[in-house]
């Protein structure tokens, strides 16, 4: 090849090169999720006591995410309806921000429901309006899809988004942003199309085990899961479980809470797989009761970032 021609032919792709660069291996970058510390609040009515609003000043939490209702299916009509909707008696200190959040059964996902996106996103916005809640910048959709139900679920997701941007905040004039919860086995799976995912470290084992594991966190479910964060093509906040749990399992009565030292190894284990783990931190869920089972420093450090 001719020198001159050879010149002109890579100075021409040059553009197209950096262009190319541009459309793949930087898209792959993921931006971080911004720093903060945040909180669940999983009851049917709000309604903060003294110690849960000193919980929230005294760990800087930023953010709520509340849950507004579930999404069930009616066993007479097999259509999904709604199910314990939050009532509000109470509001949230004006620096902390409300994320309303919907958890949705994944029997409701077994078969495509047309207006339910719709449904639900004009539910979320009446309630928010009905009840003055202001400044909301994204909703949060919670369900235990499997592989059969992914489809139908991920194409929920997409009208769920579709109708947020014909709903623009008015407070930025941009549609709501969705995120979605993660559990560990959906790691597995294509990411959802949302902005960003709530990885779920908690309800990870499998509850007839309960002779072996304790199946609100074991490190030994977390496991097997972790190859797969380093290359989720989605950002990722973390949720930690602080709660207790009591059933009866062949009428005998067991309660589970989660040791400290289990949640700070899974914590540890899931940061070095993937830092950005450690930008954005929730615990689950907001309760006197829970905020006393950890003393302060043990929530300091399921709220350290690195």
């Amino acid at each position: 090849m001719p020198l001159l021609l050879q010149k002109y032919k890579t100075r021409l792709l040059t553009p197209l090169v950096v262009l190319a660069c541009l459309l793949t291996s930087c898209t792959k970058e993921l931006l971080p999720l911004d720093e903060q510390n945040a909180v669940y609040y999983w009851r049917t009515e709000l309604r903060l006591n003294d110690a849960e609003r000193q919980f929230l000043s005294d760990h800087h939490i930023r953010k709520v995410y509340c849950r507004y209702f579930d999404v069930v299916m009616d066993e007479v009509q097999a259509v999904p309806r709604p199910n314990a909707t939050l009532a509000f008696n109470d509001t949230l200190p004006a620096s902390v921000e409300i994320v309303p959040t919907v958890y949705i059964t994944e029997d409701c996902m077994h078969e495509r429901h047309d207006s339910l996106a719709i449904l639900v996103v004009r539910r979320i916005l009446q309630m928010n309006e009905t009840n003055g809640i202001r400044g909301v910048r994204e909703i949060q959709i919670d369900c235990d899809y499997t592989s059969r139900s992914r489809p139908v679920f991920y194409n929920f997701l997409k009208a769920v988004k579709a109708e947020l941007a014909s709903h623009p905040s008015p407070h930025t004039s941009h549609p709501l942003s969705l995120s979605a919860t993660i559990r560990l086995h959906q790691l597995q799976m294509e990411a959802p199309p949302v902005d960003y995912g709530v990885l779920m470290l908690y309800n990870t084992g499998d509850p007839r085990r309960y002779d072996e594991r304790n199946p609100i966190l074991d490190e030994r479910d977390v496991q097997p899961y972790a190859q797969y964060l380093a290359d989720y093509p989605l950002p990722l906040a973390a949720a930690y479980p602080v709660y207790r749990w009591q059933r009866q399992v062949e009428g005998v009565r067991i309660e589970h809470t989660v040791d400290e030292g289990v949640i700070l190894n899974v914590k540890s284990l899931v940061e070095r797989k993937r830092p950005e783990l450690s930008r954005a931190i929730i615990t689950y869920h907001l309760d006197e009761e829970n905020i006393h089972r950890y003393d302060k420093q043990t929530y300091e450090a399921i709220y350290r970032h690195h």
